[in-house]
């Protein structure tokens, strides 16, 4: 017994083990603790819905001060107000923490430029999905007798010719001369002349 009592006075083997024991314990429980509050564990909150709100509105929001706001990209979108928020990362009604970035794309107000296509010896209807596809418009397509029916023989912008390459803003306006069988085009008298200038909605 009293050999035992011995192993854990303070200068005995016993008393050393137990107390690096408390001590590993210790340090486990600080470090644990440290740790959660670092990545402030049980801190989470619901992501509101940004979508459809004014960024620089938002940016002084009280709101605002639970997460970093950062704006990533801006878009253009005729559908919507420059300054509206378009998309978030992230996502509304995820779990995430206080003092979180939030990713924001915006709807801005400058369309981009796109470099106008060559669209001189190819098909009216083939012409008109080119320029569809990186949103220019169709908006008027001359007849002009040639014997290539239905080809286009030039592309105008504002009345002028416009080479291919050339940058312009999405959504511009693009006038076509196409091709138009002599025999088939409209005589002297007729509702329409020549050179008459037909709008895509009658086409």
């Amino acid at each position: 017994m009293g050999n035992f009592i011995d192993f854990f006075k303070p200068k005995g083997l016993g008393f050393h083990l137990v107390l690096a024991a408390v001590i590993t314990i210790v340090l486990i429980l600080l470090f644990s603790w440290g740790t959660r509050i670092y990545t402030r564990h049980g801190n989470e909150i619901e992501m509101p819905t940004f979508i459809g709100q004014d960024a620089d509105v938002l940016l002084k929001d009280s709101l605002s001060k639970d997460f970093i706001i950062v704006v990533s990209d801006y878009v253009y979108d005729k559908e919507h107000e420059a300054g509206t928020i378009l998309t978030q990362n992230p996502l509304p009604n995820e779990k995430v923490k206080r003092g979180r970035k939030v990713y924001l794309t915006v709807a801005s107000s400058v369309p981009p430029k796109v470099k106008m296509p060559a669209l001189k010896d190819v098909s009216r209807r083939q012409a008109e999905i080119m320029l569809e596809a990186i949103g220019l418009k169709l908006t008027n397509v001359i007849n002009k007798p040639s014997p290539y029916e239905d080809v286009v023989l030039e592309q105008l912008y504002k009345g002028r010719a416009i080479a291919p390459g050339t940058e312009i803003s999405m959504g511009e306006s693009i006038t076509l001369v196409v091709g138009k069988d002599i025999e088939e085009l409209p005589v002297a008298g007729d509702s329409l002349s020549a050179s008459e200038t037909i709008t895509a909605d009658n086409l």
